[in-house]
């Protein structure tokens, strides 16, 4: 049912995935499907701010991100499970739309929120995404 499956990782967040990474591991297994985590560095944004970092901090920012996304896949994914690993740069809530959308993955399976965001019943990123994508959604309490 599932052949394409996309989740969503906060590299400073174990929350992001903890519940959510073994249900995305159990359908990829069910289906024979293909698992693509996807980690988003956020622009930096502002000038004013852009202006007190080096050059290269962005690209910087991306490589780490890389780096630590395949570690953490070496690390938490199975022998055997099909995927990949993909660095976004952007809006969080918007790249990872637009990677479920390029990737033509048909469900994207996330955390509600991060600990921090208790107050919340779901996060905005997590809002917006089931909202504004037309794969189906699996948010994971």
């Amino acid at each position: 049912m599932y052949k394409s499956i996309l989740l969503p990782i906060d590299l400073e967040h174990d929350s992001s995935w903890e519940k959510s990474l073994p249900v995305a591991i159990e359908l990829v297994q069910t289906f024979k499907g293909t698992l693509h985590l996807v980690a988003v560095v956020p622009r930096i944004g502002m000038a004013a701010v852009s202006l007190y970092l080096p050059e290269d901090f962005e690209s910087k920012a991306l490589a780490h991100a890389a780096e630590q996304l395949h570690a953490f896949a070496v690390k938490q994914i199975p022998e055997g499970i099909r995927g990949d690993s993909h660095v976004a740069h952007g809006v969080i809530r918007e790249e990872i739309t637009k990677a479920a959308e390029k990737l033509d993955c048909d469900l994207i399976v996330m955390a509600p929120h991060r600990p921090e965001m208790a107050d919340f019943l779901i996060s905005p990123a997590t809002s917006y995404v089931v909202s504004h994508t037309k794969r189906s959604v699996l948010v994971v309490r």
